[in-house]
């Protein structure tokens, strides 16, 4: 059985009575980064066997996995935080589970994507989620379609590059609301302009993660 557990964005008061327990139960628990997942299992006080799984695990690597799974294994697999297969690789080991028999179960919790929306107050009938914008090549291309998009939609953004996606979706003068570190203490909610975003995080502050909700049109 392969679970995929959702687990705290922050604040560890959000860890589910099913995700603890499923933690606690299974015999390996593949994350992103050891050293992150070790300290929310001592939070848990549980301590299953801890195993990288991240962007950067190959083919082979997941066959072995799945191979695990398929005689017999209980497998987690969980982020740093928030819900696996969400902008992350978790995807493709599903596919693979799947492929080979390997019950899938999801362990719904935390997601950022959702709880930007739930207090965006906008229409959300529609939503589009488009993840990260590209690094270098394609950011043009990735603005003039999110330009394209006539509901809600979602995006991520990183500490390092917050400001530059800003200034870039300024042209598109529509209404965002922008959420940094969220569940975490420095929690904060911006709502306006690009514009007016980039000014109010001038005397706050531009660290953390992000989440861009972008008003329909």
């Amino acid at each position: 059985m392969l679970y995929i557990v959702a687990t705290p964005l922050g604040n560890l008061g959000d860890i589910t009575d099913r995700a603890r327990s499923i933690l606690g139960s299974v015999e390996t628990v593949l994350c992103e980064d050891t050293r992150v997942s070790s300290k929310l299992m001592a939070a848990l006080k549980i301590r299953p066997t801890l195993r990288v799984f991240h962007e950067h695990t190959d083919a082979l690597s997941r066959k072995k996995i799945v191979d695990e799974l398929a005689s017999g294994a209980s497998m987690a697999l969980i982020t740093d935080a928030g819900t696996p297969g969400i902008s992350d690789p978790g995807g493709f080991l599903v596919a693979d589970a799947v492929a080979a028999g390997v019950p899938v179960v999801p362990i719904p919790g935390a997601s950022a994507i959702i709880a930007a929306l739930s207090i965006a107050g906008i229409p959300l009938d529609r939503f589009t989620f488009m993840g990260f914008p590209p690094n270098k090549k394609g950011r043009k291309k990735f603005f003039r379609e999110m330009s394209e998009v006539d509901h809600a939609v979602v995006i991520y953004e990183s500490t390092h590059r917050i400001v530059k996606t800003l200034e870039q979706m300024a042209p598109l003068n529509r209404q965002l609301i922008v959420y940094r570190e969220m569940t975490k203490l420095h929690e904060t909610i911006y709502r306006g302009t690009a514009e007016k975003i980039l000014t109010d995080l001038a005397v706050t502050s531009t660290r953390g993660e992000f989440v861009i909700v972008v008003s329909p049109v």
